[in-house]
């Protein structure tokens, strides 16, 4: 059978029963496609009335495996490594996924459900009728890690304010707005303004999700299929429904290029230049004049940046010596050493990890809990010692 034969059997006749209940058909399944919002009380109850009516052989839920399980494991935070976290350079990819959750729990506080509860019900009601579960979404830190790679340091910035300002905005939306987020996927309501500004972000969080979860909805096992996602997924999937798709492609993580490893060499030199021409040119005067500025300027930003996130002193003073070095070294980051002495100097308790999902719905328990501490130390010594890069070279070149 040629491969125009084949596309003919791939059927992808819709229809609708109720605007986020779409029926869907591939080679001999059947696949009921449910769009929900991951914070509504209707959505957990269509999920319900729809597995239970259905009796699906499998039932397809939009997480990952790390999310299934921080949502069906209350006390997983407990096994994390805050210390190989910074050490492998995760930080910022944790801080983030903690925004995130941030968000949608204290949607679901306000609203008196738990986060994901559609999910978790799916689960639930899926095992009791005899479904296989099969989690269809993309690893987290995939999507993450490849959203990284195209963002320079002012997008991941801007990305880490838009999401320490959804906390406080959480407060003004209303049931009735959290049925318009249906049309949304949360990545992508919560990124709406750093989207505008770099639209490739939507490739990445948004078109990248819709062809994974076609993939793995229309491959899972079974014959009757019901699959839960976010109803601002459905277009997208049934977009992508008749696509040929490459899954490796989408779980990989694509390597720097070559603009990103040449501008991280750089910058350094260039630096290390300016201070040899300043000693040729102007002197020795001249010369150590620049050096002390670069100290100065580096220094003080960063250990301003470790003590706006509540350092121990010993960490901000860390920052301070070490930022002048660290931005002249490609390999290391400020951020990176303050973290680490910030994690020794203020080990996390157990209860800060068991705390964890609770401080995490306000700035206050952000700043109070000492993971989360430690992930801000990182972030904003980085921030400090990159302002105090770009205020220092002006100073330098006076020198000059």
């Amino acid at each position: 059978m040629n491969k125009n034969m084949e596309k003919e059997n791939i059927l992808i006749k819709t229809t609708n029963s109720g605007e986020m209940t779409h029926r869907l058909y591939f080679e001999d399944k059947e696949i009921i496609l449910l769009g929900t919002a991951h914070v509504s009380k209707e959505s957990v109850e269509l999920v319900s009335s729809v597995i239970e009516e259905e009796k699906p052989d499998t039932v397809c839920v939009e997480l990952c495996k790390s999310r299934y399980q921080s949502i069906m494991q209350n006390d997983k935070w407990r096994e994390m490594n805050i210390i190989k976290v910074v050490k492998e350079k995760k930080s910022f990819l944790l801080l983030s996924n903690l925004l995130l959750a941030s968000f949608q729990k204290r949607i679901a506080k306000k609203l008196d459900i738990k986060p994901g509860e559609e999910m978790i019900k799916a689960v639930e009601i899926g095992k009791a009728v005899g479904a296989d579960i099969h989690l269809a979404d993309r690893d987290i830190r995939i999507t993450l890690s490849r959203t990284w790679r195209i963002m320079g340091l002012w997008d991941k910035l801007k990305l880490l304010f838009q999401l320490l300002l959804s906390i406080g905005e959480v407060d003004n939306i209303s049931e009735k707005e959290i049925e318009k987020m249906k049309q949304e996927d949360v990545l992508q309501t919560l990124l709406a303004e750093v989207e505008k500004s770099l639209p490739v972000l939507r490739r990445i969080l948004i078109d990248e999700r819709d062809k994974y979860l076609a993939y793995k909805i229309r491959t899972a096992p079974g014959k009757k299929i019901v699959a839960v996602v976010g109803a601002g997924h459905l277009s997208g999937i049934k977009k992508y429904w008749n696509v040929d798709i490459d899954i490796e492609k989408l779980e990989k993580i694509p390597s720097k290029g070559m603009a990103s490893a040449f501008f991280k060499w750089f910058f350094p030199l260039s630096i290390l230049l300016l201070f040899i021409l300043g000693f040729f040119y102007g002197g020795r005067n001249a010369g150590t004049q620049m050096i002390t500025w670069w100290i100065i300027a580096n220094g003080l930003m960063a250990g301003i940046g470790a003590a706006i996130a509540l350092a121990h002193p010993l960490t901000i003073l860390t920052s301070v010596l070490a930022a002048p070095l660290t931005s002249l070294n490609p390999m290391i980051a400020a951020g990176w050493v303050s973290g680490l002495v910030e994690a020794f100097s203020r080990k996390p308790k157990v209860k800060d990890f068991e705390n964890l999902s609770e401080d995490i719905l306000s700035i206050k328990g952000f700043r109070q809990n000492k993971v989360t501490k430690i992930l801000l130390v990182v972030a904003l010594t980085n921030l400090g010692s990159a302002i105090g890069t770009f205020v220092a070279i002006p100073l330098m070149l006076k020198a000059l």
